[in-house]
């Protein structure tokens, strides 16, 4: 759980840029996509909205685009110690800003308020989830679930009414099958620029004039960004520090596309720009976490040495140098470029390794091996392309050959699987039971063995 307080220094926004936060991929959806978009935005309480998504929310108006913005709370409990300024006078001040914001942002009008406590989101699930389906049904006009998408805050960004206002907007979008776009807001504070989730995530420019709307909006929440007054209880909730996080030329985003259109070959535009700004994303070289993923990997691999291995998203090749200890050849593939030229290097002295840039499954490579390893990225596939590799891994594993697979377990922004997921499609459509199964908080980590067909161990 994390725990932080409106006052604390947190992570500097220099410390976010030197990281290469203003290096991210672009959000996938030009002028023409985004204006065809219905798009509802959720905020849990008022300026939300504005320091989130209001340079998205001004394009978005700009554009003439099907664009609702649902409020939950008035944010009545932002100072709870205030001596002057009683929870129903500042629910009223702040709904008042919040009504100045819309306008600023060209929404005038175009927004709906839950009444709901500040505070107690998690108590109001359904309601939050009945407001939305409301807010898609006035917007969208009875157009297709793939070109609704939802805004709302980051479902992990640490403070309880986000996590919950993020987790029913996350899950109605995997229900209905829209795109979902997650704005980080305090997590810019808490979270350290090592936290590898930023780097899977978007970035959406702002026009000039998205830039003045959003500065406009942002002024408008007065209330919160300057002292009701100079008795103690009455401070500023937004510390000048943070809000530069907000006065940026973008705005970051998880990026969920609708149901089966993430492809991989969103997964190499998204990574090369990942390893265009470090050189080493994960820490895969100096992790105690990766390095002992990795040793947990390689024990277990059944044999000893393998004639002919294949590594799927060898990304920097740390784990494939290990790998190459066990095989008489090993070949090592990725889709993003930039991090195969990392591999190489690495792995440029190590005989019997070879690297090639594919994006499977399109793209696969000849030959069959006894060794196949799918290590993080099977949730970085549309449904239909995780399938299609299993089946193309199944035509190329030799009978007895080893496959192993690897995943992360926590929830995986921007991508619509996860490491679960992942390993329960692989167990549904592989055609031989699970050999071993380890599995963790963090990781889940399994193996399969190739029956020959007609064996017992072969799956009817």
């Amino acid at each position: 759980m994390v725990t932080f307080a409106h006052a604390d220094a947190g992570t500097a926004e220099d410390e976010w840029l030197r990281a290469g936060a203003d290096s991210l991929p672009e959000l996938p959806l030009d002028d023409a996509e985004l204006a065809g978009r219905t798009v509802v935005v959720l905020a849990a309480h008022p300026d939300d909205e504005t320091l989130g998504a209001g340079g998205l929310i001004s394009r978005l108006a700009d554009l003439g685009a099907a664009i609702r913005v649902v409020l939950c709370s008035a944010g009545e409990a932002s100072h709870p110690y205030s001596p002057t300024t009683a929870p129903g006078e500042l629910a009223t001040l702040r709904l008042r800003e919040f009504e100045d914001a819309m306008a600023e942002l060209g929404l005038g009008g175009r927004w709906t308020f839950l009444r709901l406590p500040d505070g107690q989101l998690g108590h109001h699930r359904s309601a939050i989830c009945d407001a939305l389906n409301a807010a898609v049904r006035d917007a969208a006009g009875g157009c297709p679930p793939s070109d609704v998408v939802l805004v709302a805050p980051f479902r992990a960004d640490g403070h309880t009414d986000h996590d919950v206002a993020g987790s029913v907007a996350a899950q109605l979008a995997k229900e209905e099958g829209y795109g979902l776009l997650e704005y980080p807001i305090w997590y810019w504070l808490w979270a350290d620029v090592a936290d590898e989730r930023w780097r899977r995530w978007v970035r959406s420019d702002l026009t000039a004039g998205g830039r003045e709307a959003k500065s406009a909006a942002l002024q408008a929440h007065r209330s919160q960004l300057e002292p009701l007054s100079g008795q103690p209880g009455d401070e500023a909730l937004l510390q000048e520090g943070f809000v530069d996080h907000f006065r940026r030329s973008w705005e970051t985003f998880a990026w969920t596309p609708p149901s089966g259109t993430n492809t991989a070959a969103d997964a190499e535009r998204v990574f090369d720009a990942i390893h265009l700004a470090s050189s080493d994303p994960w820490d895969y070289s100096s992790s105690w976490y990766e390095k002992r993923k990795r040793t947990l990997t390689m024990a277990a691999l059944p044999k000893p040495r393998y004639a002919r291995g294949l590594e799927l998203g060898c990304s920097t090749g740390v784990l494939s140098a290990e790998l190459a200890q066990r095989c008489e050849q090993l070949l090592c593939v990725d889709a993003s470029g930039q991090a195969l030229a990392s591999a190489e290097a690495r792995l440029a002295d190590i005989p019997g390794v070879t690297t090639a840039h594919m994006t499977v499954p399109t793209q696969w490579p000849d030959g069959r091996f006894d060794l196949i390893v799918i290590s993080e990225v099977g949730y970085y596939l549309g449904a239909a392309e995780l399938d299609a590799v299993l089946d193309k891994s199944v035509d190329s594993l030799l009978p007895g050959g080893t496959l192993a697979m690897c995943h992360w377990r926590r929830p995986i922004s921007g991508w619509s699987l996860d490491g679960d997921s992942v390993h329960a499609a692989a167990r549904g459509r592989l055609p031989w039971p699970s050999a071993a199964v380890y599995r963790e908080r963090d990781f889940i980590l399994e193996t399969f063995i190739a029956a020959a067909p007609g064996s017992a161990d072969a799956r009817a």
